[in-house]
C-alpha cells in the first residue's frame, strides 16, 4: 500500500460471528461448514503469559460460504469429528507449528496444510505475519488490539471474538495471494513440501535441563549458583504448575538470577534483596527459601557447561575447533548466496542448526552421499539437500585448502 493508498481498517469480521460452546451447536456449526466450499481456515487462541498450561481456549475455524466459528474447547474439549469430516480438506493456518499441537490435543487433525506465515517466507515477503501479509497483499489493516489477552477469561468479550474471527476470515483470500506468488517465483513444490514436513515432524523433545533456558542465566557464577538457581527454576514451576499460573507471574527470571548470584543466607535477607519481588516474592517468601536451602546444601551440583545438548557457539570455534570454523564461514557464505538468488531466506533454505552441526562434526566431509545422510538424518528436506549438499561439498573442499595453507604457514 502506497500512502496515497492507505490500507483500510478492518475492525469486525464482514460474515459475522458464532459462539460455540455446546454440542447442538457444535454440530450445527459442522453441517454448515461441509455446505461451505474450499479449504478450512483455523486458528487457535492460548493464554500465553497468564496461564502454566498451553492449550487452546478458543478455536477459530472459517470456510467460504459460512460464518466465522469460535468454538470453546474448554466447554467442547472434543473435537475429534471435525477431522472425521474435514480431515482430507486443506487446512490453513498461520504459523501452524505454534496451533498443530493444541488442535491435536482436541482430536483435530490434518492431512494437508497451507501455512500462510511459511508461505510468506519462502516467497520472500517483506512481511510475513498475519497483520503485514494481510495489509500488503490484501490492502487490509487489521485491528489487532486483543493480541495479548488473556483468553481463558470468561465470557469473552465481544470485541475479543471480533478480533479473533479476524485472524482467519481473510486466510482463504491470503492464502490464495501467497499461492499465486510461490506459483509465479516457481516455489510452489518447494512449498508443498515443506507445509508437508510440518505435518511429519517429530514434536521437540523435552530439555534434559530446562532450567538453562532462564533468562539471565550467564549472569549467576559458580556451580553453586547454578544450583540455587535450578532449586528456584524447580520450586516457581511446581507452583505454577499447581496454580495454572504462567511461572514468570509468580517471581520473574530476574528474581531467581538475583537470588542465585546474591547467594542470600537467610529468608529475611532474600526478601531485602532489591531485585527480588513478583507477586508472590512474599506470599510464597517459604517455598522460595527452602528451595535457597537446597541449592546451598546440594551435593548434585550442576556443570558449568550445561548436559551437552548443544554443540558451541561458532563464535567459539575460532580458538576451540579452528577446522570446523572454517567450514562453518564458508558454507554459510555459499548458503547466503545461494539463498539470495533463489529469493528465499537463509533460514528456510537450510535450518541454521543444522548447517551448524554438519560444519562442527561431519560424519565424512569428502563424500557429498554422507553429507546427504547426514542432513536428512538432521532433519533437512529433499529439495533443500537438493540445493546445499552442492554448496557444502564445495565449501568443504575449499575449507580444506585453507587448513592445508595454514597447516604450510605454520
Amino acid at each position: 500500500m502506497t500512502e496515497d493508498h492507505p490500507p483500510a481498517l478492518l475492525r469486525a469480521p464482514r460474515h459475522g460471528i458464532e459462539l460455540v460452546s455446546s454440542v447442538d451447536a457444535w454440530q450445527r456449526a459442522l453441517d454448515a461448514l461441509s455446505s461451505g466450499s474450499g479449504p478450512l481456515a483455523l486458528d487457535v487462541e492460548r493464554a500465553s503469559g497468564f496461564r502454566y498450561s498451553q492449550r487452546a481456549y478458543l478455536v477459530q475455524i472459517y470456510r467460504r460460504g459460512t460464518t466465522n466459528y469460535l468454538v470453546d474447547p474448554i466447554e467442547i474439549p472434543d473435537l475429534t469429528e471435525f477431522s472425521e469430516r474435514f480431515g482430507s480438506d486443506e487446512w490453513i493456518l498461520h504459523a501452524a507449528r505454534q496451533d498443530l499441537p493444541n488442535l491435536r490435543e482436541l482430536g483435530m487433525e490434518p492431512t494437508t496444510v497451507f501455512d500462510t506465515e511459511l508461505g510468506a517466507r519462502l516467497a520472500a515477503l517483506p512481511r510475513v505475519g498475519l497483520q503485514g501479509s494481510v495489509e500488503d497483499l490484501l490492502g487490509i489493516s487489521l485491528a489487532k488490539e486483543h493480541s495479548a489477552a488473556d483468553w481463558s477469561t470468561r465470557p469473552l468479550p465481544r470485541e475479543w471474538l471480533d478480533y479473533a474471527a479476524l485472524d482467519v476470515e481473510l486466510l482463504p483470500d491470503l492464502r490464495d495471494a501467497i499461492a499465486t506468488t510461490l506459483e509465479t517465483q516457481g516455489k510452489s513444490e518447494i512449498a508443498r513440501e515443506e507445509f508437508h514436513a510440518i505435518l511429519t515432524e517429530a514434536p521437540p523433545q523435552r530439555r534434559a535441563e530446562p532450567w538453562r533456558r532462564l533468562s539471565g542465566l550467564h549472569q549467576v557464577r559458580g556451580a553453586r549458583g547454578l544450583a540455587i538457581a535450578r532449586e528456584l527454576w524447580s520450586a516457581r514451576e511446581e507452583r505454577a504448575q499447581q496454580l495454572d499460573v504462567a511461572p514468570g507471574r509468580l517471581i520473574p527470571d530476574r528474581s531467581i538470577v538475583h537470588a542465585a548470584s546474591e547467594r542470600p543466607t537467610s529468608k529475611s535477607q532474600l526478601l531485602g534483596l532489591p531485585q527480588f519481588h513478583g507477586r508472590a516474592s512474599r506470599k510464597e517468601a517459604n517455598r522460595w527459601w527452602e528451595a535457597i536451602e537446597r541449592g546451598l546444601s546440594t551435593t548434585d551440583l550442576p556443570s558449568l557447561r550445561g548436559s551437552g545438548e548443544s554443540i558451541p557457539p561458532p563464535r567459539a570455534w575460532a580458538d576451540k575447533a579452528p577446522e570446523a570454523h572454517r567450514r562453518f564461514v564458508v558454507a554459510r557464505d555459499l548458503v547466503n548466496t545461494a539463498a539470495e538468488r533463489m529469493s528465499i531466506p537463509a533460514e528456510n533454505l537450510l535450518t541454521p542448526e543444522h548447517l551448524r552441526r554438519l560444519c562442527f562434526a561431519p560424519d565424512d566431509p569428502e563424500r557429498p552421499s554422507a553429507i546427504d545422510a547426514q542432513l536428512e538424518r538432521l532433519g533437512a528436506r529433499r529439495w533443500q539437500r537438493d540445493v546445499a549438499v552442492p554448496l557444502i561439498v564445495e565449501a568443504f573442499a575449499q575449507a580444506r585448502q585453507l587448513d592445508e595453507l595454514a597447516a604450510t604457514a605454520s
